[in-house]
């Protein structure tokens, strides 16, 4: 079994001596707070989407992100095209179905992205139990489930697309369709803040840059740092308003040991 705590100090030591450089195509509103979380964690984020360009950046970065929270259809083949160069290219990449249950328009989309492998799914225990076929309550973006409901959802589709999922939650969820791994911390000022979520799925991108071979244990060190980041940020944050940059510094200051020693993680 992973020594879990000490793997996420090693990541997160490893990423900040690599700088990795992260593709995020990622929604309107998160390119700001996503772009500012991988510079605090220590690696290197690139905007990257456009049809014309996104597949032969993929072939550079060191791990490719998918989020499609804001979508237009001028947006699916960048998407598509940096997927696909990652597979050929055997680099990581990250797909965030942000509310893909809402729409026919959505839902074909993520079902053309399934089809390229994704490394890692990335979502809210909501959109991770809808993508299963289960129901949900979700509601736009926002979760109305449970990562404990979503455990079993979780696992059909690490085993069904051989993939590592992550699901995000009071208790956060990680499972290669084989081993669990329950993650404790964060805050509840967390989902008070917009596109946080989707920051976390660059920076497991990231991670799973540093961590070839290793989404389980990318995915997990992802989850932890914001777990213990959001924590201590929150002990000193009046607010949704104060978070952020309290967030970003905690990101930005925080080493391999303290990582360890606060990180509240049981596997199974």
């Amino acid at each position: 079994m992973t020594d879990f705590p000490s793997s996420c100090g090693t990541l997160l030591e490893a990423l900040r001596a690599s700088n990795p450089l992260i593709q995020c195509i990622t929604n309107d509103v998160s390119m700001n707070i996503a772009a500012n979380v991988l510079l605090a964690a220590g690696a290197s984020p690139a905007m990257v989407s456009a049809e014309e360009e996104a597949a032969e950046f993929a072939r550079i970065a060191a791990a490719v992100t998918i989020n499609i929270g804001t979508l237009w259809a001028a947006d699916v083949p960048g998407m598509k095209g940096a997927a696909g160069a990652a597979k050929e290219t055997g680099k990581p990449w990250v797909l965030d179905p942000v509310a893909h249950y809402a729409t026919s328009f959505r839902r074909q989309a993520v079902s053309e992205l399934l089809d390229l492998q994704p490394t890692i799914i990335r979502g809210n225990a909501s959109e991770i139990m809808a993508l299963a076929g289960l129901e949900s309550r979700g509601q736009g973006v926002d979760s109305r489930d449970s990562s404990l409901a979503a455990e079993t959802a979780a696992v059909d589709l690490a085993r069904r697309f051989a993939c590592v999922v992550g699901v995000t939650g009071e208790i956060d969820l990680v499972t290669d369709g084989r081993r669990r791994v329950w993650i404790e911390g964060g805050s509840a000022l967390m989902p008070k803040v917009t596109a946080l979520g989707c920051a976390l799925t660059c920076l497991t991108g990231a991670f799973a840059a540093v961590a070839p071979g290793r989404p389980l244990e990318a995915t997990v060190a992802a989850m932890t740092l914001f777990a213990v980041c959001g924590e201590d940020a929150s002990h000193r944050a009046e607010g949704p308003g104060s978070f952020p940059p309290l967030f970003l510094d905690a990101l930005a200051a925080i080493g391999p040991q303290r990582l360890e020693s606060e990180a509240r993680i049981r596997a199974e």
